[in-house]
């Protein structure tokens, strides 16, 4: 392994150390290893260590090419200027593809507190956004102006381009209130898009990897807390995929969490976006009208409560490839529905 540390701007004393892991040889089945870039937290104030290398090192364990990025902090921490450094690393990292033996299209970014406040900014509003972003005990909402006045929101930032997230939190975090992280799901799942959540039901703020290198293990915090580490690597695994033979295998979880924002219908699409689609209720109306036909009070009783305005409320918030599985529809049925829809542009 190599370690390079670049400095981006030497007035702001902002710095990119580059972990770097060889591919091929013994790595034969590893051409290329997708990245993770690091941001520490330390409220604007600092870039703590405890969220730098003991970071960086599960991942380079997983596989990973890790880079640490050190940005503005202090006075130097006016936005958008720690924004406009994670956009400098993200840039030269993805210059440096092909030298450094990388997907410059599976780069993620995983910060904590401050820097998952810089994390967030990346996935909803940076120039160079990455491909996945975890955000550990991150200060999202306007909390953020306690540590940086000049720092916006960025749940309110989120958008359609904003990437998968993975989040993780502490009910009881007494220095960044759980709100931020629940507030940001909610936007996520207003832009549909996938997500893993897990807040703890108690611990502290800053935990790190929580292992008794970074955290005293008297501490006392739920003991499901380190795992946040292993389900994160996991989730990046369904985002960007896993090592194969000589190449990444595809993602088996998508940008989105439904397929109503793909340019092209789908049986992923809801039952509502489909709905009110001539062409694709030309496809599928005798098959909606037998769903519907069965899904009568005498012959559910689950719904014998619901008027068909109250079923129709539910069915279209349903995929059309889950509501095919409660009508036992056959696997070559639905992929034959499937093909047919994704010659549809979705006009939305």
């Amino acid at each position: 392994m190599e370690k390079e540390v670049i400095v981006l701007n030497e007035a702001r004393k902002v710095t990119l150390t580059a972990y770097l892991q060889d591919v091929e040889g013994e790595f034969g089945n590893i051409p290329k290893r997708p990245g993770i870039l690091v941001l520490p937290g330390g409220g604007y104030q600092m870039c703590s260590d405890r969220e730098a290398d003991p970071v960086a090192f599960p991942y380079l364990k997983a596989g990973y090419q890790v880079f640490v990025l050190r940005y503005s902090v202090k006075k130097d921490a006016l936005w958008p200027q720690p924004l406009e450094d994670y956009d400098a690393a993200m840039d030269l990292i993805r210059s440096r593809a092909q030298e450094w033996k990388l997907y410059p299209d599976k780069i993620a970014v995983i910060g904590f507190s401050a820097g998952g406040h810089l994390a967030g900014a990346a996935a909803t509003m940076a120039k160079n956004r990455p491909a996945a972003a975890i955000l550990g005990y991150a200060v999202l909402n306007e909390d953020v102006k306690g540590c940086n006045k000049s720092a916006p929101s960025v749940v309110d930032a989120v958008d359609d381009d904003t990437c998968p997230c993975f989040l993780f939190a502490s009910r009881t975090d007494n220095l960044v209130p759980i709100a931020n992280t629940i507030e940001f799901m909610q936007a996520l799942d207003r832009h549909d898009i996938s997500f893993e959540s897990h807040v703890y039901a108690y611990g502290p703020h800053g935990f790190s990897t929580c292992d008794s290198s970074v955290q005293d293990k008297d501490t006392s915090m739920c003991d499901r807390i380190p795992d946040w580490v292993a389900d994160s690597i996991g989730w990046l695994k369904d985002v960007l995929g896993d090592f194969g033979k000589g190449s990444m295998t595809k993602p088996v979880c998508g940008h989105y969490a439904s397929g109503d924002r793909e340019a092209y219908l789908s049986v992923d699409c809801t039952m509502g976006l489909l709905m009110s689609n001539p062409k694709a209720m030309a496809i599928l109306g005798d098959v909606l009208g037998g769903m519907m036909g069965g899904s009568s009070a005498q012959s559910n009783p689950m719904t014998e409560d619901m008027d068909q305005a109250d079923i129709m409320a539910v069915v279209k918030k349903m995929k059309l490839r889950d509501a095919l599985a409660y009508g036992s529809t056959s696997a070559e049925t639905v992929e034959a529905l499937d093909a047919r829809l994704r010659q549809i542009e979705n006009i939305r």
